[in-house]
Formats: C-alpha cells, sequence, structure tokens
C-alpha cells in the first residue's frame, strides 16, 4: 500500500508545484528554497538531532524544547525543519547557529537525502504531522522517531484510521509518543502504536516562560500606540473573525484601541481592504508613524502576536469563531491576559475545558456574543484581574512536559 502511495504522491507533484507557485504570487518566499523540499541543499552534519515543527505556531511552542536540547548537547548542531515560509523565518530568527530548512515531501528519496547529510540520532515531530514514507526511511536508517506534546482529535485519527496499512505503528519499535493527555494517548494506541511506546508528558506549550523583556517590550508597545486608552488584541483571525472584531470594537466608541492580527500574511492586503471598505481609521504596525486616534492597529508582521498580548487587557484567540480548531489560548493565558475565544475548540479542547473551568477563559458562540462580552471585561477591570490571575495559577499548575519528554528522549537515544 505504501508504494501505491508514493505512486500517488509523484502523479500529485504538479498539482504541488502549482500550489507553492500560486501561493509564492502572494509571498514570495514560498519560491525559496525549493530544492530542500526534495532534501537538496541541506548542510553536511554529523549526530545531529532532527527537530520538525510543521508551522510557527509549532516553532514557538517548540523553542524550549530546542534550547534546552542546544544545552544538553553543547557543540551539536539542530537540524529544524518547517513546512511553512512563516515557520522557518521564525525558526531561523530564534536559532541563529542551527540548520533550518524546509521539511522535504514525503518522498523517499527525499527523506533519505535529508538522513544521508544530517545524519540525525533521533528525530523530533512536535505535535502530529503523520507521514508514512518519514517513519518508513527513519526505521530503516535505524533513526528512532518521537512525537513531542504529540495531539491527535477524534477526526485526525477516524481519517487515519482509513489508511492504517500505510501506518504499520505496531512494527515500528523505533516510534515512540509523548502525549499531551490521556485521551491523545488513547488514540495514538488506537492507531497502532503499541502501549509501551506511549507516555503521557503533557503540552509543551505550558512550559513557555514568559520573560521580563517580553513584558518590557508589552509595556513599550502599549505606550506607543494606546496611550491612556484600554487595548485588546484579536489574534490569529481567519475570515469572518475580522470583521466579529470590529463590529465589536465599533461598540467601545473609540475607546479602546484593537490590534487585528491575521493567522496568515498573505491575508493582511486582504484585511486592509476590509478596514478600507468599512471606513476603519487604521495603520499598519509597518507604517512609520502611528496617529493616536486611530481605532485599529493592524499587525502586518510576524512573531510580534506574543508581545501585543503582553501589551493586552483582553485578548480573543481568532480560528474559533469559524470551524479551524482555534489557536494557541496558553499565548496570552501565560501573560495573565483575559481571554475569549470561539466555540469551535476541537484542536485543543482539553486546554480550553481547563482553562474554562477555573474560570479563565469565556466561550463566545457568535459575533453578538464576542461585541458584549468585549463591552462587558473591558468595562470591569476588577473581572478581568480574576480571569488572568486563574490564566496564570493553570498555566503554572501544568508545567513539567518539558522534562518529561527530555526523559523520554534520552531513554531512546540510551537505547
Amino acid at each position: 500500500m505504501r508504494r501505491f502511495y508514493t505512486a500517488l504522491l509523484l502523479l500529485l507533484l504538479p498539482l504541488a508545484t502549482l500550489l507553492v507557485w500560486w501561493r509564492g504570487l502572494r509571498d514570495r518566499h514560498y519560491w525559496q528554497g525549493w530544492q530542500q523540499r526534495f532534501g537538496r541543499d541541506c548542510p553536511q552534519l554529523a549526530d545531529s538531532i532532527w527537530v520538525h515543527a510543521v508551522s510557527m505556531g509549532e516553532v514557538q511552542a517548540g523553542q524550549p524544547l530546542i534550547d534546552r536540547l542546544r544545552q544538553l548537547h553543547p557543540g551539536q548542531r539542530l537540524l529544524i525543519t518547517s513546512a511553512t515560509p512563516a515557520g522557518r523565518e521564525r525558526a531561523r530568527q530564534a536559532n541563529p547557529g542551527d540548520v533550518v530548512c524546509y521539511a522535504p515531501y514525503d518522498y523517499p528519496a527525499a527523506i533519505r537525502r535529508v538522513l544521508r547529510h544530517a545524519r540525525p540520532r533521533a528525530l523530533l515531530i512536535l505535535e502530529t504531522e503523520i507521514w508514512p514514507n518519514l517513519l518508513h526511511e527513519c526505521a530503516q536508517a535505524g533513526v528512532p522517531v518521537l512525537f513531542a506534546s504529540a495531539r491527535m482529535s477524534a477526526r485526525t485519527l477516524q481519517r487515519l484510521r482509513r489508511f492504517s496499512g500505510l501506518l504499520p505503528f505496531a512494527s515500528l519499535r523505533a516510534v515512540q509518543v509523548a502525549a499531551q493527555s490521556d485521551a491523545d494517548a488513547g488514540r495514538f494506541r488506537e492507531l497502532g502504536v503499541p502501549a509501551t511506546q506511549v507516555r503521557v508528558s503533557g503540552n509543551l506549550k505550558f512550559d513557555r516562560v514568559v520573560t521580563a523583556e517580553q513584558r518590557q517590550r508589552g509595556a513599550q508597545l502599549r505606550q506607543r500606540y494606546a496611550g491612556q486608552r484600554l487595548l485588546w488584541v484579536a489574534g490569529s483571525t481567519h475570515a469572518g473573525e475580522e470583521a466579529a472584531a470590529l463590529d465589536a470594537n465599533r461598540q467601545l466608541h473609540g475607546n479602546a484601541l484593537l490590534v487585528l492580527a491575521p493567522r496568515h500574511a498573505p491575508r493582511f492586503d486582504e484585511v486592509a481592504a476590509l478596514l478600507d471598505t468599512r471606513g476603519v481609521k487604521y495603520q499598519r504596525r509597518t507604517a512609520p508613524t502611528f496617529d493616536d486616534d486611530s481605532e485599529v492597529l493592524l499587525l502586518d508582521t510576524l512573531g510580534e502576536l506574543g508581545d501585543f498580548y503582553a501589551a493586552a487587557d483582553l485578548a480573543f484567540v481568532g480560528g474559533t469563531l469559524v470551524p479551524v480548531g482555534g489557536h494557541n489560548l496558553l499565548e496570552p493565558a501565560a501573560l495573565g491576559v483575559a481571554t475569549l475565544c470561539g466555540p469551535h475548540l476541537f484542536n485543543a479542547p482539553d486546554i480550553a475545558r481547563v482553562l474554562g473551568e477555573q474560570g479563565a477563559l469565556r466561550v463566545v458562540r457568535d459575533g453578538a456574543e464576542l461585541a458584549a462580552a468585549v463591552s462587558e471585561l473591558l468595562g470591569d477591570e476588577h473581572h478581568r484581574r480574576r480571569m488572568g490571575d486563574a490564566a496564570s495559577a493553570v498555566v503554572a499548575a501544568s508545567r513539567g512536559a518539558l522534562e518529561r519528554v527530555l526523559e523520554q528522549l534520552q531513554l531512546m537515544l540510551d537505547q
């Protein structure tokens, strides 16, 4: 079945090439590093550790792990791969001394080239990126694989079950899973990973430490853009969510600044056009100056959302009012910021549940409820502070995944 899968991928290669070309019309970064997607243009390494994080969110969540790996293996360069331009760029900025490339497509020859050049001692895959040929080629080369901070939704399990013949986990003895929760661990076992190879480690996102420098950057951003006004952030938004946030902000009658942060860079101009159409007074983050009477700051940069959460009185996390599944609720929570989200939370249901149970998160069903909640919470500092304190407590109580993942990795390396 794997041969049929590989043949199908080869047939789809022209379509994949066209897709990258099409995306490159909006974001030229897609045209860079093309050879890396086929395992070429990868520097020679010796006994590296390969860390794969599919996009910018996983890169940021995995940065504490990457930092600790560098401390534990001094003098050894890491290979860090990502599938998106934003992820690759973020990894480059945070890890200038390591090798950062695009991940290879799931073709045997491309993966073999990477394994031959990087000679990894182990491959760490952050969260859930299950590729049949990647797992097979690592097994053939004797490279153990660890799914770190692994998650799997019921929907993903149902989809993967249809292709169980491609994923003979029972025979892949060098594959280990460090799952985020008991439910995630159970789904990996249902997929065929032997129970002895699955542990519950927790979520690495809880272990990301908020630094004094980040809080200082947040204070500086707040002073520059909001002054004496309140500031709230609609972060990682998708189509439809920007309009809901603008409707909510309109009800505040200019008493608060909305920082609007679309999830994907190619949508920056699209959101700017929406603001123009609505007649909203706004400016871009990349503009050299800022008018104090602007209603909206359009965050048209990548990697700064966390600093703006640090500046915020209130946060709304996107991908939740639309059926995307939600983005990183823990980023504002770790900063002690009262947080709102929509009902579509299937990417991280356990995090949403525990935050909600402790009063650290409020779920709104639609744009009207978002507007009401924003108006209420921005008018009630005591309630916001109570939610923020609860969020900080949840994050502090849930740390420890990093050490458990490192322990599991060390056992793999020793074996």
